[in-house]
């Protein structure tokens, strides 16, 4: 196998581990939390949650083993935030499955776009004009007089 081959495999087995580890709900609901408050103590992401603190322990290691967070011990507690490293490198891995037509200046922003359904599935050429799942921009949202 060659280098290239080898890093492919560990790249794969690294994006694996990050996916399985955003899979589980609690690992999801804690990464909300680490964004919306960029730092927390233990204590402060075992509060948001009704598991106890030993789970929540078990929960944040399996993030940061996949790269997603990381934390530094102050005095007896660990205060956790975000690896912004590991998750710019899971964006640019993602985004590597986005064919070349789909640039960033031609995409639709996310909350602009709904799939066009056709029959139960998705059908016809993506916004940008490549084979896909059609997108169009949402209605905007009625406002309530």
């Amino acid at each position: 196998m060659t280098g290239q081959d080898q890093q492919r495999v560990a790249d794969a087995a690294r994006l694996v581990r990050m996916l399985k580890a955003l899979g589980n709900p609690v690992r999801f609901q804690i990464m909300q939390t680490l964004a919306e408050r960029q730092a927390c103590i233990t204590q402060e992401i075992v509060a948001t949650t009704p598991l106890a603190q030993s789970t929540v322990s078990q929960h944040l290691k399996v993030l940061r083993e996949a790269g997603l967070i990381q934390g530094e011990i102050e005095g007896p507690a660990t205060c956790y935030c975000l690896n912004e490293a590991g998750l710019r490198w899971l964006k640019s891995q993602i985004e590597g499955w986005l064919s070349d037509c789909c640039a960033a200046s031609q995409r639709i922003a996310p909350a602009e776009v709904k799939p066009v359904v056709i029959g139960g599935e998705p059908e016809g050429p993506c916004a940008c004009g490549g084979r896909g799942q059609a997108q169009v921009p949402s209605a905007p949202a009625a406002s309530s007089a």
